[in-house]
């Protein structure tokens, strides 16, 4: 309360409504995998387009375990297109890879260990660097406008290489050399051009490059192993190691241009793509743990790695949605090419409330077919958590979380991998294997919605998400509770704000029942908390609501009746 010690007219702002709590969002998805490119043991940022991977995380080529004649098919970049695709909106990468994983390096003074090396490891660093030295012909007045740092080449027998350090020019022997106030013959500025090529064909240029640490865009900052930029840290994938003691002259002469060419072309090797273990998906999981706005989790592609590795995998991902406040669902496949009974025995080692497992996977053109390319198939078979996950978020912004995310087309999809009977549905569906089905007239449809849990409270994946939801909603929004007077006002106001929240909820039809009083109840009162609760600081609100299960099986009972005059 404010002290009143001198007379005269006070106004204070007060408020005369109870907290408000808003709806988090449900839709926020993380991958972890393998990829082409990108950081590894670093926390992810927000990508929101399949171009926002590209830069961090590289294209769709192949990962080749133990060389070129062993490809892997790249999921996670396929799973990312197929998410945003089905119409997901905001997705964390977690890349998946040997935190000492080799990456391609070049050295070019080997004495000073100088080298331009790929910052991230794999095949895909294995690139070509094109390096040109751009001579600016200059007057005078143009060196003694050069900022510090620069080179200027003297055209002579031999030509003379001079840098300017604080306004003066020197020479390889750090002799000053004094230029006059007129024009003097061949004196030119050296600058760099370098264009990074990496193994996939994407190409990132830098120009206007310095030789000494004083110029503003040295080729040792502009090029750091380790940027100062957060934006540089995940997308800039090549640099140039610079050695402690190598001078502007020794890199000029390191990167004089190639016999017969106008430029320097390095060739960057030795980057692999080494099979991840089982501890680098638990890493890579660890980094989007803390992740606050993450509701869905995958791993798209894990099944296809050794058993143990895949179980762990699977075991990793229900485990973490599984922690206490995690609020996040996690979403599995089945191996690919299962037959029923397999994918049978797949779903007998899960069981949690935490998860949704689908079966079969799904058949999409290969954005990279080239016919001129018999390497490169027209079509590719994807694992459909990726599609769900996206599926899951459309769901979600066209309906709500409360719906079902269930009879719902598969937009990106040719076929499925397996046509699944409804006989073979009969014997998945109650098990918790959620089917893709087609129908004809309807197309390629997701055609279950259970939770892989055996308890049947928690037998449907929406309603597993709608509490997921109404907990996290609930939690951030009565933050402001802690630590507050716990007495009747403050009980007041907890179920007040509460109340408003799910009458909302109520409105916007996500729970059963004519009137609120059915649809939920809230109670913080001394009913839900003992002497000993309060001289615990403890604050207890029990909350109960009617959440709508899904319309599973539509059933029209129908018979004849006997016609009769009889209106």
């Amino acid at each position: 309360m404010p002290e009143y010690l001198a007379p005269g007219v006070f106004v204070e702002e007060t408020s005369f409504r109870s907290k408000s709590i808003e709806g988090v969002s449900t839709s926020t998805t993380a991958f972890v995998g393998p990829t082409r490119s990108g950081p590894v043991g670093v926390i992810p940022e927000l990508l929101t387009s399949f171009a926002d991977f590209e830069r961090t995380y590289g294209g769709l080529a192949d990962l080749a375990y133990g060389g070129a004649g062993d490809p892997k098919t790249n999921f996670i970049a396929h799973a990312v297109m197929a998410y945003f695709n089905e119409g997901g909106a905001r997705l964390y990468v977690a890349r998946v890879a040997p935190a000492g994983g080799a990456a391609a390096g070049a050295d070019l003074v080997a004495a000073k260990t100088s080298k331009f090396v790929a910052r991230f490891p794999g095949a895909a660093g294995n690139a070509t660097v094109a390096v040109t030295r751009t001579v600016a012909a200059s007057s005078l007045n143009g060196a003694a406008a050069a900022i510090d740092g620069s080179l200027m080449l003297v055209s002579g027998a031999p030509d003379a290489l001079f840098v300017k350090h604080a306004g003066a020019w020197f020479d390889n022997a750090n002799a000053a050399k004094g230029f006059v106030a007129a024009d003097e013959p061949g004196m030119k500025l050296v600058t760099l051009a370098i264009t990074f090529t990496d193994a996939d064909g994407a190409s990132a240029t830098y120009d206007g490059l310095g030789f000494d640490p004083q110029h503003k865009r040295y080729l040792g900052s502009i090029l750091r192993v380790d940027p100062s930029k957060r934006s540089d840290q995940l997308t800039q994938a090549f640099a140039f190691d610079v050695g402690l003691t190598v001078t502007p002259f020794e890199l000029y002469a390191a990167l004089a241009p190639d016999a017969g060419s106008p430029a320097k072309t390095v060739k960057l090797a030795s980057g692999t793509d080494t099979v991840p273990a089982l501890a680098d998906w638990t890493a890579a999981l660890a980094l989007i743990e803390g992740i606050e706005d993450v509701s869905i989790i995958a791993a798209p592609g894990h099944t296809e790695f050794a058993a143990t590795t895949a179980q762990g995998v699977a075991n990793s991902l229900v485990g973490q949605a599984e922690k206490r406040r995690s609020y996040r669902i996690a979403v599995l496949d089945v191996p690919s090419a299962q037959i029923v009974s397999e994918a049978q025995n797949y779903k007998a080692k899960i069981d949690s409330k935490y998860a949704a497992l689908y079966y079969p996977w799904v058949v999409t053109p290969n954005p990279d077919f080239n016919p001129n390319d018999p390497r490169l198939a027209a079509e590719v078979a994807l694992p459909p958590s990726g599609f769900l996950c996206g599926i899951y978020a459309r769901s979600d912004i066209e309906r709500g979380v409360f719906k079902a995310p269930a009879n719902e087309v598969v937009r990106s999809a040719l076929r499925f991998e397996r046509l699944v009977t409804t006989g073979e549905q009969e014997v998945l569906n109650p098990l918790g294997v959620n089917c893709l089905r087609y129908f004809a007239g309807r197309g390629y449809r997701v055609w279950g919605a259970r939770t892989t849990s055996s308890d049947p409270e928690w037998k449907y994946v929406n309603i597993r998400r709608y509490f997921l939801y109404l907990e996290h909603s609930i939690d951030r929004g009565t933050q402001w509770a802690v630590f507050e007077p716990n007495g009747e006002r403050l009980w007041a106001n907890v179920r007040d704000t509460v109340s408003s929240f799910l009458y909302n909820e109520w409105v916007n039809g996500a729970l059963l029942g004519d009137k609120p009083e059915q649809a939920y109840f809230v109670k913080c009162d001394r009913s839900t908390m003992t002497q000993n609760d309060l001289d615990n600081g403890r604050l207890i609100c029990l909350i109960g609501v009617a959440a709508i299960k899904p319309a599973e099986f539509v059933i029209f009972r129908i018979g004849q009746k006997t016609a009769d005059a009889r209106s």
